[in-house]
């Protein structure tokens, strides 16, 4: 009897299978946002792409089909968002699209994040949440500005107007969780949380507290991404020595290593060496 093939695993998209434009931002954002993307689907296929945890809270207006999105696990075909905020997630994230997905993308770091919505990160941790319901009627006239304009470049222009107004009229940043954050990450994630409260002058709970509400997650979580993301990034010999590279990195050993990438990426370090996950 003849086994029937296993259906392959939908892949992410190719350069023939969309259009994509990055841009960086200008100096005026510099610290907010990471970066401005345009992107359009061009082939009606199923595609799938699967993302590490990062520090990156990312905006997207969309002006064509939604995206559906799984925490940590491949999505329900009901999970379907198209204009959205997501907060961050201490997992991989699984993106399905079928070939007619189109929007803007503004990557915000977590400080830019804040001051954009004006609102507890906390509130948005591990969660997709309609851009209207964050920015009311404004985010309804951005995105019909966008599906209206036909040229990338200006597309990226109009958003990135429309994030600079924004951020111009907000309160700036908690200096004490900036300065917290910066421990984390000059330390590339080792320092104890502990050590980071004691510098900052504040208890481990109240530390905890404003890390969550001002980046959205604990500073330990926080650490355990930074920590990953500088460990894959020091590798730079082949063939590599993975029990040599967790020791270096600051993990108890290959396997506590291996478990933190797999938590946090949803592959292991050998497989996420390979695809480049990390960026």
């Amino acid at each position: 009897m003849e086994r029937t093939p296993a259906l392959s695993e939908p892949a992410p998209p190719s350069t023939g299978d969309c259009h994509f434009l990055r841009r960086r931002p200008p100096p005026a954002l510099a610290g907010d946002v990471v970066d401005i993307c345009d992107y359009r689907e061009t082939r009606r296929a199923h595609f799938r792409q699967r993302e590490a945890a990062s520090l990156v809270v990312p905006l997207i207006v969309s002006f064509g089909d939604p995206f559906v999105i799984g925490l940590g696990r491949t999505a329900e075909t009901h999970e379907r968002y198209g204009t959205f905020a997501a907060g961050l997630f201490a997992g991989p994230v699984y993106i399905d699209s079928f070939g007619a997905s189109a929007c803007v993308q503004v990557n915000f770091t977590p400080r830019g994040a804040r001051r954009f919505f004006g609102m507890p990160l906390s509130e948005l941790t591990a969660r997709m949440i309609p851009l209207d319901t964050l920015l009311g009627a404004d985010a309804e006239r951005l995105r019909e500005r966008l599906a209206l304009e036909r040229a990338p470049v200006r597309r990226l222009d109009i958003v990135a107007r429309f994030v600079a107004g924004r951020l111009a009229a907000a309160p700036p940043p908690c200096a004490a969780v900036g300065r917290a954050m910066a421990m984390v990450e000059f330390s590339r994630g080792r320092l104890p949380v502990g050590r980071i409260a004691a510098e900052i002058g504040w208890s481990r709970k109240h530390l905890n507290e404003r890390f969550k509400a001002e980046i959205g997650l604990g500073p330990k979580a926080v650490a355990r991404i930074v920590r990953l993301d500088a460990t894959m990034h020091a590798i730079d010999e082949a063939p590599v020595r993975w029990a040599e590279i967790a020791d270096q990195g600051g993990y108890s050993d290959q396997a506590h290593f291996i478990r933190e990438c797999r938590t946090l990426t949803g592959i292991s370090p050998a497989a996420l060496q390979h695809v480049g996950a990390l960026g």
